[in-house]
């Protein structure tokens, strides 16, 4: 038989598991057009290779092995893998970007495609009421009562006290401070200031966040740091989100115009210690 009689070699049996092998596969595949994938041989080694290749990284993600080998086959696909210098390397990433999503996904409750864009991606995964031992209305921030109290609804119940006007509160406070030990200048023009910022902030906590870190009215008001975070704690009550409800949280000028008066105030043995405490000492801190 003359060796032109012979039967063509059929293709197929390319080495998979190198980067020129896997292109030249690649190239195969995509030559012979559809269908291919599915009666070849060697591309169902190919994906059982993959399989196992990425199971370790499939595990890490809580997905099956299978998924991952999904995600190498849809790499496969493209013109780019094809033609790399490395496909392995394009698949590779390809594979590990899919099983970050695929898990971003699990987590928030959506597709894929949504957890890779960037509006959603922000987010945390979903969690349950159970999940963790603390309750979540005591830890998490959304539950927590930061609303100033409506004093439209107080105003309305004959039965509530009348709160006093915003001018009264504020000499009332000056009173206050000036009777438990304050100078009647520092307090005055240290009340009045904190009382301008609120005005123009809107709430006390943006106040209170502004006028903490206003070194330059410390140092006109002559206050050392612990008076002058002291005064703050006092005037507009306790940031912390625990507090709102309590007198500690609303501080004197809400609790004055809530209908608290001054001879209530000066019952107060908490309040007297701590605007004696905040005090400026006289002849240095």
């Amino acid at each position: 038989m003359r060796a032109d009689d012979r039967a063509p070699t059929p293709p197929g049996g390319e080495d998979y598991t190198s980067s020129e092998g896997l292109r030249a596969l690649l190239h195969r595949l995509h030559t012979a057009g559809p269908g291919a994938w599915q009666h070849d041989q060697t591309a169902a080694e190919l994906m059982a290779y993959a399989a196992e290749k990425y199971a370790a990284l499939a595990r890490k993600h809580r997905l099956d092995p299978w998924e991952a080998a999904t995600a190498a086959f849809d790499a496969m696909q493209y013109r780019s893998t094809r033609n790399a210098a490395d496909p392995w390397a394009m698949v590779t990433h390809a594979v590990r970007v899919t099983c970050v999503f695929e898990e971003r996904g699990q987590g928030m409750l959506c597709s894929t495609q949504q957890a890779r864009r960037p509006h959603f991606s922000i987010f945390h995964d979903a969690e349950r009421f159970s999940d963790r031992e603390t309750p979540l209305t005591e830890w998490h921030p959304a539950f927590h009562v930061t609303d100033e109290p409506d004093l439209d609804d107080d105003a309305d119940d004959a039965s509530e006290p009348a709160g006093v006007s915003a001018t009264e509160a504020v000499e009332e406070t000056i009173a206050l401070f000036t009777k438990w030990g304050w100078p009647a200048t520092t307090a005055r023009t240290a009340v009045e200031h904190v009382c301008g910022v609120l005005a123009r902030a809107g709430s006390r906590q943006t106040a209170y966040e502004s006028l903490r870190r206003d070194q330059h009215a410390r140092a006109l008001l002559d206050l050392p740091a612990k008076s002058w975070s002291m005064l703050l704690r006092i005037l507009l009550g306790h940031p912390h989100p625990a507090y709102a409800a309590t007198d500690t949280g609303r501080g004197v000028l809400l609790r004055l115009l809530i209908g608290e008066n001054l001879p209530k105030l000066l019952e107060d043995n908490g309040l007297r210690l701590a605007v004696e405490a905040a005090a400026p000492k006289r002849g240095g801190y």
